[in-house]
């Protein structure tokens, strides 16, 4: 098995880290190993303890590497939080090949070119998503690969976050041995696994649900228009169940896991459970109904909050409702709560890859699927034009940016 048909993806979460291998064979693709590991140093999808957080990445790709028998030595990491940022820009370049047939060192320069922003120093671009891209004038171009002109432009998002993060993101990564291909951010690869082309087109929202924080990415025109974080999750419900049955916060997340459910209505009255009590050796025994009666009030809440929070972005009634990933999204009861609180179409989106169907692995697939996609779009144009780009990149190059005077001068050098 060739290391160029292996990709990894890495996604860091507040109570899982898991490391999924995906293979690329005769163009079609397949996960063929998944690894992962309780989640230390995290608190609500932010790096508070290093060395932890280390300790789960190496442990996650060890189960994943003898899962599959390779070693894993590069991976791209899925980046999330309300660090994030998104900021819309525009690019121009003349296009150089004798022919004037748009390639791809075309489309890579004007995208350079749409990098050249004023930044704040304590700001770093993560990628830039193309909107669309017009070719003389002609608008509404999505891959202008192939097509004949002089002048390219594109319309693009660029997509920031906080450089004290990134580092510590990147540093954790590279102190469990491993080097980084590239930094997607989440909610774009899981909306390009989970979302259809109408769904992004026409508007919907994507809510990742995890542990300790709630990733909301509004999709609109076939992009990412909007993103936002909310510090809330799962670890919430768990914190309730663990007052309410005055139990350990232990006790109570294996509880929710294996008894939980969202909705009153759909919980079971005869369904029993014991939990050994805080400062007693005595165990009380509780209901389903119990349980749902302390978790439905809080699921609600997370779902106003989320309605609330996609109104202060600027979007209330989204054509395509909302799509629900996240390792909490697979509560039983909560589809029906989330329908109840939000008032629109709401669906569970879950990978259909075996091994990973489970709504916790989309983000972790989604990167992948981006990277594939990516990889695909290219590879149609010819193995000439696409040698460059499929050259690993190493963590130091991925983390390398220049600042704003070099980027000016290797804009106005394309010209010259």
């Amino acid at each position: 098995m060739s290391n160029n048909d292996i990709i990894v993806s890495l996604d860091i979460g507040t109570s899982k880290v898991r490391a999924i291998i995906g293979e690329i064979n005769n163009g079609s693709f397949n996960i063929i190993g998944v690894g992962s590991a309780d989640s230390e140093g995290i608190r609500k999808g932010a790096i508070v303890d290093i060395d932890q957080t280390v300790q789960s990445i190496r442990s996650a790709v060890d189960h994943a590497e003898r899962m599959v028998g390779i070693q894993i030595s590069e991976v791209y990491v899925g980046i999330s939080g309300n660090h994030i940022g998104l900021q819309t820009s525009h690019g121009v370049v003349a296009v150089q090949n004798e022919d004037r047939e748009i390639g791809e060192e075309d489309i890579e320069r004007v995208l350079k070119a749409a990098e050249v922003i004023a930044l704040p120093p304590e700001r770093e671009i993560i990628d830039v998503v193309a909107k669309q891209y017009v070719v003389d004038g002609l608008e509404g171009i999505k891959d202008p690969r192939g097509m004949i002109g002089v002048r390219l432009e594109v319309e693009a998002t660029i997509i920031t976050g906080s450089k004290t993060a990134i580092h510590n993101l990147l540093r954790c990564v590279e102190k469990a041995g491993l080097k980084v291909h590239d930094l997607v951010l989440l909610s774009l690869g899981a909306g390009q696994l989970a979302l259809s082309k109408d769904e992004k087109t026409m508007g919907s929202v994507l809510v990742d649900i995890g542990a300790g924080s709630t990733t909301i990415a509004v999709f609109e025109g076939g992009t990412i228009v909007a993103t936002s974080t909310l510090p809330i999750g799962g670890e919430f419900i768990t914190n309730d169940i663990a007052y309410g049955l005055r139990t350990l916060t232990d006790q109570a997340e294996k509880v929710k896991l294996k008894y939980g459910c969202a909705s009153i209505v759909d919980s079971a009255p005869d369904i029993n459970f014991k939990v050994t009590r805080i400062g007693s050796n005595v165990d009380k025994e509780f209901t389903q109904e119990d349980l749902a009666a302390i978790a439905e009030p809080r699921v609600q809440e997370i779902f106003q909050l989320i309605r609330d929070e996609v109104r202060r972005l600027g979007y209330s009634d989204m054509p395509g409702g909302y799509i629900l990933t996240g390792g909490t999204s697979s509560m039983p009861g909560l589809l029906k709560v989330a329908q109840d609180e939000l008032s629109t179409s709401v669906r569970i989106a879950v990978p259909d890859y075996i091994g990973v169907r489970d709504p916790g692995f989309t983000g972790g697939v989604g990167i992948l699927y981006k990277v594939i996609k990516n990889v695909r779009i290219r590879s149609n144009v010819g193995p000439k034009k696409t040698t460059n780009r499929t050259k690993p990149v190493s963590a130091q190059e991925t983390t390398r940016k220049t600042g704003i005077m070099e980027r000016l001068k290797n804009l106005f050098s394309e010209f010259i």
